[in-house]
């Protein structure tokens, strides 16, 4: 399926997502969700994928917001970017603005421009977030701090959404692609079906009582004992070299 409204490319274990309607503040409209929707499945499909990462084109928007609830139409973007079962890192690049906002909720960690902004305005219109706004966000940044930004609508910077926990790094525009190209690297750098269980570990834990996320966390290491890579890694520490991991 050919995209033109996002783009797509990989390399060195890493998928690159990039919305791509600067025009429009790269708001979602039902092409670019459909698109979106294929490259997440695409990535799961993809054993040489490790990480992802996603941005907006431009400078001034990674998601201003959504064209869909002009018609009353809903598209669920965010949870086919939190049904990615690789860590997925948010580049935020500009303004993430109500479905835009649900879209970086979704994604693993945050990094944003000292220029972004971040906000709810649809109870200002009579509506709700409706692609897990509600949900996501005060798992994030605690339930008082979420009512607050939901129900009042404000619209807060990107050094109040670092206060918050709401990004976990802030940097200038120029240098907000290379930070988060490091970090993939960093993080494809590491053993993938890994990478995969910490993510399963702790986005299912956040939902289990301690005990059955103790429980699960030790399922997970165990059956990585079976693993190439787990070998792999115990050789490679041994002989003071890099790991070679292959994702078995």
């Amino acid at each position: 399926m050919p995209h033109s409204t996002v783009s797509y490319t990989k390399k060195d274990h890493i998928g690159f997502i990039t919305l791509n309607r600067p025009e429009a503040g790269n708001s979602i409209n039902l092409k670019l969700a459909r698109e979106l929707e294929d490259i997440c499945l695409k990535i799961n499909q993809d054993d040489d994928i490790y990480v992802a990462t996603i941005t907006g084109a431009g400078d001034k928007a990674f998601c201003s917001g959504s064209e869909l609830e002009k018609s009353g139409t809903r598209y669920g973007v965010a949870t086919a970017i939190a049904s990615i079962d690789r860590p997925v890192i948010a580049a935020i690049n500009g303004d993430a603005l109500g479905q835009g906002l649900e879209l970086a909720l979704s994604c693993d960690i945050r990094l944003s421009s000292d220029r972004a902004k971040f906000g709810f305005p649809e109870v200002a219109r009579g509506l709700i977030p409706s692609d897990g706004g509600t949900q996501r966000l005060p798992r994030i940044v605690g339930r008082g701090k979420a009512l607050e930004l939901i129900l009042s609508a404000e619209v807060i910077t990107a050094e109040e959404a670092l206060r918050i926990g709401l990004v976990s790094k802030v940097v200038k525009g120029a240098n907000l692609a290379a930070e988060t190209e490091a970090l993939a690297r960093t993080i494809a750098a590491k053993a993938p079906i890994a990478l995969r269980f910490i993510k399963e570990a702790v986005n299912k834990g956040l939902d289990l009582t301690l005990e059955q996320g103790l429980r699960l966390e030790a399922d997970l290491y165990f059956l990585l004992h079976t693993t190439i890579d787990r070998t792999e890694g115990v050789t490679a520490f041994l002989k003071k070299r890099p790991p070679q991991f292959k994702g078995k």
